[in-house]
């Protein structure tokens, strides 16, 4: 499956990021999970998830847990639990009729970080696996298509309560974020538009 559609291309175009985008895709996209990638993703104590049901209308949950209820159980496989919850079903139900999720894990503090899992997902109600997730109910299983970084300069300091620094003000010069200076990335990145 490409990384990106039409949507994203003619986007890509209209903003002259298309280059950055493929050297983004090159650099840093992967299909199976690195040990950085595992060690951030078992640290989390939660993720927002994203389905869609069989017609495509979406839906955004936050999945919690103690760190570590999100495991990487090969470079090919992530899994999580489900723990009894309001009842609705709303993320699973999608699950069971449409496979395709998106996973975006945040870390907020002083080295704020973000990391986009999509792929398949499969719920099952009596995998092994379930006996190591106290409290499970069930347990989805993802087989991830696109792994990737997200620049992380837009979140904002919660213990502070302030937004970003890089967050847009009126009559303030924005602040560019030091990966677009970085090597692998700097002669693709467009101008800025006013």
């Amino acid at each position: 499956m490409s990384f990106y559609h039409d949507g994203s291309r003619a986007l890509q175009a209209r903003f002259d990021s298309t280059a950055l985008a493929d050297r983004l895709e090159e650099k840093l996209h992967r299909s199976a999970f690195t040990e950085n990638d595992k060690a951030f993703i078992e640290s989390a104590s939660f993720f927002f998830l994203a389905t869609a049901d069989a017609a495509g209308r979406p839906d955004c949950s936050f999945k919690g847990g103690a760190p570590g209820f999100v495991r990487i159980a090969a470079p090919d496989l992530l899994v999580f639990p489900d723990y009894d919850g309001n009842g609705m079903f709303r993320s699973l139900g999608n699950i069971s009729v449409n496979p395709w999720i998106g996973m975006l894990f945040i870390a907020m503090g002083e080295a704020p970080k973000r990391l986009r899992v999509n792929g398949r997902a499969a719920l099952v109600f009596d995998d092994p696996l379930m006996r190591g997730f106290p409290g499970a109910q069930a347990l989805v299983r993802v087989t991830p298509e696109h792994i990737f970084p997200n620049c992380p300069r837009y979140i904002p300091d919660l213990a502070s309560g302030a937004p970003s620094r890089y967050a847009p003000q009126a009559g303030v010069a924005p602040i560019e974020p030091g990966w677009k200076s970085n090597p692998d990335f700097k002669d693709v990145v467009p101008p800025r538009r006013a």
